[in-house]
């Protein structure tokens, strides 16, 4: 089992994450050092790890180079983060090349761009922060993938990396003052289930790290079991099948990163997501591409960042979220190809909503502080957003609509479609909907049963939109009927997440029935 921490000869008043000399240490482990007082970051010096078999330098974290944009700059002006961010194959683009770590393959990235790191194989990569500090506790993040199993290691750290007032941190120098072994051996290649916990006592310390373990397609459902505990990292995975993420404590686990539009922004060459086969957004906290079949179970997702900047962005087909709260600004949730929400809460600034569709929202809560709802880009291909027994409210002083004018900057969609079925509303606006532009005739803007969330009392609907519907029991049963089933929705998929227990009863060990505690699937 790895130390948690240490005390050092040279540094007695701080402590060490891995433990100095500690073995059994997850290769994706981050270092941290837990200061007497919060410490200054600077900007300069390295920070370097060494395979001590060798003394082969493995890793350089250089904090000449800036973590990433803090404005917006456009295109053409606007740097790609390789030579060729995308290459380009009949019919969609495409990044063949999944080698792990900087896009040259080695970390030394050059003083003349921002930091860069590969995440989930991903190798136009990612502007990334190599230090976070929160209050006294440093956090350096390593580049992905970089170190191995059943290697030792050592740390340097230049003088001026980390400052504290009393000047009692210089540095950490030479072959032996922060050594650390790494576990022998992987978890087995057909494990079905891994633990991740930040401690180092898991399977993994990342739910990066875990995911970039399980294979590309897998054919075996393999459960990702998240210990409680605060996960600071981006996110990234693609081309993956049949994981479940599954949370220790829906509010205790949570997985985090201040990231956006600005900081990580679309390269220039493919300004949107539209295009099948492409994924240039890198601004959510949690990202799922060309996903099929992943369950995201018991656990929050949040962007700590403001601007367009998604808490999760899913893509694919077949995917589950499930008692999962999501935080993010602009475009809090983006979510593109079949998808089934139940239990969930979405919480964002406006447009906290965001996707193609097709997606099924069942008993989920959305807040949107200060804008719409929702922006639904479905086409006539596959049905949009449909919430059924949901409740919207404005999380701010004023009022929202449901969801925004499907014209935007040149682009219609003529066919968006947002259904309510007996859903509670608080904070919206009288006319419900926002501006239709163009043709109005294929929008689906449709309510059935909206209630006051206040005191369960009908809507007044006598102002909504003239584009939008009221559907009624008595002139469109079917409508109802099948807009409240998942399978019609989602394209003939008929969502199905196995029985998983989230909390156990008080004072029991075990639980022998459904009713004994919180169980999610059928």
């Amino acid at each position: 089992m790895v130390e948690h921490s240490t005390t050092t000869n040279s540094h007695p008043t701080m402590s060490y994450f891995p433990a100095d000399k500690a073995g059994g240490v997850n290769p994706d482990t981050h270092l941290v050092l837990t200061f007497p007082s919060p410490p200054t970051l600077g900007t300069s010096g390295q920070i370097r790890i060494y395979d001590a078999a060798g003394d082969r330098l493995v890793d350089v974290l250089d904090l000449n180079i800036p973590p990433g944009p803090t404005v917006v700059v456009k295109a053409p002006e606007r740097p790609p983060y390789t030579p060729v961010p995308y290459e380009y194959v009949p019919g969609h683009f495409t990044n063949a090349n999944t080698k792990p770590g900087t896009p040259s393959g080695v970390a030394l990235p050059t003083p003349d761009t921002y930091q860069l790191t590969i995440i989930g194989g991903f190798t136009d990569a990612f502007h990334f922060y190599p230090i976070i500090i929160h209050d006294t506790v440093a956090t350096i993040y390593p580049h992905n993938n970089l170190l191995e199993y059943d290697r030792t290691y050592y740390v340097q750290i230049d003088p001026g990396v980390l400052t504290l007032d009393n000047g009692s941190f210089s540095g950490i120098g030479g072959k032996t003052g922060w050594t650390f072994t790494t576990k022998k051996a992987p978890p087995p290649a057909d494990a079905t289930r891994l633990v991740v916990c930040g401690d180092g006592t898991g399977d993994f310390n990342t739910v990066q790290g875990a995911l970039d373990f399980i294979p590309d397609h897998a054919p075996t459902r393999v459960t990702v079991f998240i210990k409680n505990g605060v996960y600071e990292e981006i996110v990234y995975f693609r081309n993956k099948a049949n994981i479940t993420l599954l949370g220790e404590d829906r509010d205790k686990v949570v997985v985090c990163y201040a990231n956006n539009e600005v900081f990580n922004p679309h390269p220039p060459n493919v300004a949107t997501n539209e295009l099948p086969g492409t994924f240039p957004s890198r601004r959510a906290a949690f990202m799922g591409d060309q996903a099929k079949g992943i369950h995201l179970v018991n656990f929050t997702i949040r962007n700590l960042t403001k601007g367009q900047a998604e808490g999760l962005l899913l893509t694919g087909e077949e995917n589950i979220v499930s008692h999962v709260t999501v935080e993010g600004s602009g475009d809090a949730l983006q979510v593109n190809g079949s998808v089934y929400l139940t239990g969930c809460k979405i919480v964002g600034d406006g447009d906290t909503i965001l996707g193609r569709g097709p997606a099924f929202f069942n008993r989920c809560e959305i807040i949107s502080h200060y804008g719409p709802h929702m922006w639904i880009r479905n086409t006539d291909e596959n049905h949009g957003n449909v919430f059924l027994n949901c409740t919207f409210q404005s999380g701010g002083t004023t009022e929202n609509v449901i969801a925004r004018s499907p014209t935007n900057h040149g682009k219609n969609y003529p066919y968006c479609e947002v259904v309510l079925l007996n859903c509670a509303l608080a904070g919206i606006s009288p006319e419900g909907w926002g501006t239709v532009g163009g043709d109005p005739a294929n929008v689906h803007y449709w309510e059935f049963n909206s209630v006051n969330l206040s005191d369960g009392s009908p809507v007044d609907v006598s102002r909504r939109h003239p584009a939008s519907r009221q559907l009624t029991q008595e002139q469109d049963a079917e409508i109802i009927a099948n807009y409240s089933n998942p399978t019609y929705v989602l394209g003939g998929w008929t969502p199905v997440l196995a029985p998983l227990i989230l909390s156990q009863p008080a004072g029991a060990d075990r639980v022998t029935s459904r009713g004994a505690a919180l169980v999610v699937g059928s």
